[in-house]
């Protein structure tokens, strides 16, 4: 099983390899989350989205806590 770290790592990873870092910076870890079945680590990122507005936007990566590969990218909104 991955540890909170390795699993932290693959999702910044995995949002660098998919993004130009010319539209965004500032990637922050957030939230981390281990699921009840301990199955799945749950990792919010952040990051500055530099367009027309500056803001952060949120992404949470589901990652298998056996193999460590990213199931799912979803978009959070945070209120």
């Amino acid at each position: 099983m991955i540890d909170v770290k390795e699993a932290a790592k693959t999702a910044s990873e995995y949002l660098t390899g998919l993004y130009s870092l010319a539209s965004w910076d500032d990637v922050r870890l957030e939230e981390v989350e281990l699921t009840e079945d301990e199955k799945y680590w749950l990792i919010t990122l952040s990051y500055s989205d530099k367009k027309l507005i500056p803001r952060r936007e949120y992404k949470v990566f589901k990652i298998d806590a056996e193999t460590g590969k990213v199931q799912a990218m979803k978009i959070r909104t945070v209120s």
